[in-house]
């Protein structure tokens, strides 16, 4: 059976989903496209909702198969019901509802302590796009944490995580209220080699080469237009 209406109450819940504020009180993320449901497969994470097109059924039943098993509910949609609910202009015939979770607490985890801890903080960041890109690259990297301050893009953006090439569900990420506070935070763990914080400015003599990453570190990213803020600089 084929849901044709986009006045089914199912429909509806993805709608509100495009907007910031619906998707922070219910936890919930909006998933579009194939690579996107591919990595949150692989990520083990579950679907509150599925909706897929009949022409996107057709060529991906192996994946569909997987996502179906991992979701709680699925559902059949016409390309019109596909195009109301996707925030893309084309849509590539499937779109998901899942559960997240970024936690303002700075949790301490037990192999910090046996590899060199490397953490990444964005502050005021603007743009999705940078800020996908960030989690992609830092995924690549094996960034440990990434800390992401309360004025920055929503990381919960489709964008940002159409951006990241869907390492957004392989990289452990924190909110942080107060940056300075938080990086007082982080120090505390790091008593034996304390931790060097590590700020990005144009105007330095240091180039990323001469920094020593075998000792814990944490790399502060700022705005795109003004940098990292006096506040936080004063932190590094």
């Amino acid at each position: 059976m084929v849901l044709t209406s986009i006045r089914n109450p199912v429909i509806k819940r993805f709608r509100k989903l495009q907007q910031a504020k619906v998707r922070h009180q219910q936890g919930q993320l909006l998933l579009e496209g194939t690579h996107l449901l591919e990595e949150a497969c692989r990520a083990g994470l579950g679907f509150d909702v599925l909706c897929y097109s009949l022409d996107w059924q057709d060529n991906h039943s192996g994946l569909l198969s997987r996502a179906i098993a991992q979701s709680q509910r699925s559902e059949l949609v016409s390309d019109a019901v596909l195009a109301a609910i996707a925030t893309t202009v084309n849509p590539d015939g499937v779109v998901a509802i899942a559960p997240y979770q970024l936690s303002s607490a700075v949790a301490w985890d037990e192999h910090f302590a046996n590899t060199p801890f490397l953490g990444v903080a964005v502050d005021a960041l603007q743009d999705p796009g940078n800020l996908g890109t960030i989690i992609r690259t830092a995924t690549a990297v094996e960034v440990d944490m990434l800390v992401l301050s309360r004025n920055s893009v929503d990381p919960t953006q489709p964008k940002v995580l159409r951006a990241s090439a869907g390492q957004w569900f392989h990289l452990a990420m924190r909110n942080s209220e107060h940056l300075p506070t938080t990086m007082a935070q982080l120090r505390q763990y790091f008593r034996a080699v304390p931790l060097q914080v590590i700020a990005t400015s144009p105007n330095t003599h240091l180039s990323y080469w001469d920094i020593d990453y075998c000792q814990p570190s944490l790399i502060l990213v700022g705005n795109e237009g003004a940098g990292v803020s006096d506040e936080v600089l004063a932190s590094a």
